[in-house]
């Protein structure tokens, strides 16, 4: 998809992976918002796919795609096998963690700490690609620690390119391994979009994408005028109605208005075949709780998906009812 993306002048946006918050629920609730966003799962270890419970660790409904599995390892063969069983699952694309600052990658070594390593970096890209015939990409940071962004993301660039990656995407701040929690490294470092302007011209037939802090449509507009696509976390799962308008202002898309009654009501029919296997209302209504940010009534419909919802008990009625204390005016003016 990236290089049709080049190809045809077209950009990409997506939702970023991120930990506890795009899972499979997730999902499925911004597909019903957006048709042609790329949705990534949160990260996954590689040993987890190869030894673990694959059921759970990377089902998805078919409805997801496209939609992309992120890995999290430093080890070639590992990361080759858990890429192959994640093509074979029918994901559209593997993605190797480069950039995630959390205790529990540096641990393990991977994740952030694998700017360090640009040269194994390139090894398990070329060991992925070996493996599978989707698309095998990298997110990663413009640097950790004391590393000097300007050679650190050029290196790595080299040796991701070289071994034949086809994106990459570039959360545009340093992550600091020492002395800032992985919630501080989404915040403190400061961004710096240019430096991945200037990675993108120093790789014009490469896919680029930026992420990190963008807030808005008209924000991940502005930066596909200098990169190749944008990656929005946050601000799509606090605010997920953004999301309604993406298939037509980056796709050129003409099927209308979302309906966001409809979104509710695909919702719930959702979270009733959840519950019939074993699941609760919360696993699935946690996700949704900011989708009419802003508008009138949305206070109380939060109020009810954050205490209604979590019963042990409760059944997608609860959902209807938190969707029917958002003002009816609000309801159609947001659609």
């Amino acid at each position: 998809m990236h290089h049709k993306s080049l190809e045809n002048q077209e950009k990409i946006f997506a939702v970023a992976p991120m930990m506890d918050w795009t899972d499979r629920h997730c999902r499925f609730f911004h597909r019903q918002l957006t048709r042609r966003t790329l949705l990534y799962t949160e990260m996954v270890v590689a040993d987890a796919v190869i030894h673990g419970d694959r059921g759970r660790l990377m089902g998805f409904d078919a409805v997801e795609h496209p939609v992309a599995l992120q890995l999290g390892g430093s080890e070639p063969g590992k990361l080759a096998e858990a890429a192959r069983i994640g093509a074979d699952f029918g994901y559209d694309e593997v993605n190797l963690n480069v950039g995630c600052p959390s205790d529990r990658v540096q641990s393990g070594t991977f994740g952030a700490c694998l700017m360090k390593a640009p040269e194994l970096v390139g090894e398990c890209v070329a060991a992925m690609k070996g493996r599978v015939s989707v698309p095998v990409t990298v997110k990663c940071r413009i640097g950790v620690d004391d590393q000097d962004p300007e050679e650190a993301l050029d290196r790595l660039a080299e040796h991701v390119f070289a071994a034949g990656a086809d994106a990459l995407w570039v959360h545009a701040r340093k992550a600091w391994l020492e002395g800032l929690s992985p919630r501080e490294n989404r915040d403190i470092p400061p961004l710096d979009y240019d430096r991945v302007y200037r990675l993108k011209e120093k790789y014009p037939k490469q896919f680029i994408g930026v992420n990190g802090g963008i807030q808005s449509l008209d924000e991940a507009a502005a930066h596909m005028k200098r990169a190749d696509g944008a990656m929005v976390g946050r601000a799509a799962y606090h605010t997920p109605a953004m999301l309604a308008a993406v298939d037509g202002r980056v796709y050129g898309a003409q099927e209308g208005p979302v309906d966001l009654a409809g979104v509710v009501e695909a919702m719930a029919a959702y979270a009733a075949r959840h519950i019939a296997t074993g699941g609760r209302l919360s696993h699935v209504t946690r996700h949704m709780v900011g989708l009419f940010h802003g508008l009138p009534g949305a206070r109380r419909y939060r109020q009810i998906l954050s205490t209604d919802a979590t019963s042990v008990d409760a059944g997608p009625e609860v959902l209807l009812k938190a969707f029917s204390a958002v003002d009816r005016s609000a309801r159609a003016e947001a659609a």
